[in-house]
C-alpha cells in the first residue's frame, strides 16, 4: 500500500502531478490546458488522492442540475481501495453539490472499473458506439443518490475501508 491517503480537493499546484498519471492511465489523455481549465470550473469537483506529497490518485465530476457525471478516475496503484477511496469523495461531493445522480461512462473493455462503479450500485443502462474512437462505452447510472437506501451502501463500503 502507498500509505496514508488524503482524498482533499485537487488544487492547481496538483495539475503537473495529475497530468503525469494521466499520461500514464488514459490512451487518450487530457492535456494541460484541458486539466487546468477543469479544475477551476464552478460546476466541477476534481478531487486527489495525496500519499505524503505524492498524488497517487484523482477523479472529477461535472455537476449539472441535479446530476453528478463522473468525468475521470485514475489511480496509479490498483486493488489496494484507493479507487474506492476517491469515489466515495466524488460520491460526497456530488451530494454536498445537490445531485440526486450519478452516472459515467466507462471503456467496455475495463471490466475492474465496471466493478468498482457496480459496488457503488452502478448499472448499465446503455452504450455509446465509439465514444472513446477506439472502442464503445457502457454507459452507468445510480439513482436516489441521497436516498436512505442509497446512504446506507456508501456507509457499508466506507466501514468496509477502515
Amino acid at each position: 500500500m502507498v500509505g496514508v491517503i488524503a482524498i482533499r480537493p485537487m488544487d492547481p499546484a496538483d495539475l503537473p502531478s495529475v497530468l503525469a498519471l494521466e499520461q500514464v492511465t488514459f490512451a487518450q489523455p487530457w492535456d494541460e490546458a484541458i486539466l487546468a481549465s477543469e479544475v477551476v470550473s464552478n460546476n466541477r469537483a476534481y478531487l486527489v488522492a495525496d500519499a505524503g506529497g505524492e498524488i497517487v490518485g484523482y477523479g472529477g465530476l461535472l455537476l449539472d442540475a441535479d446530476e453528478a457525471h463522473i468525468v475521470t478516475l485514475a489511480t496509479a496503484v490498483r486493488r489496494q481501495g484507493l479507487g474506492t477511496r476517491l469515489m466515495l469523495g466524488l460520491v460526497d461531493a456530488a451530494i454536498a453539490y445537490g445531485a440526486e445522480h450519478l452516472t459515467l461512462e466507462v471503456r467496455a473493455s475495463n471490466k475492474v472499473a465496471q466493478d468498482l462503479y457496480r459496488k457503488f450500485g452502478m448499472a448499465p443502462v446503455g452504450v455509446r458506439a465509439e465514444y472513446y474512437g477506439d472502442e464503445d462505452a457502457m454507459v452507468m447510472w445510480a439513482h436516489d443518490i441521497t436516498g436512505a437506501a442509497y446512504r446506507l451502501l456508501v456507509e457499508s463500503i466506507r466501514k468496509g475501508l477502515v
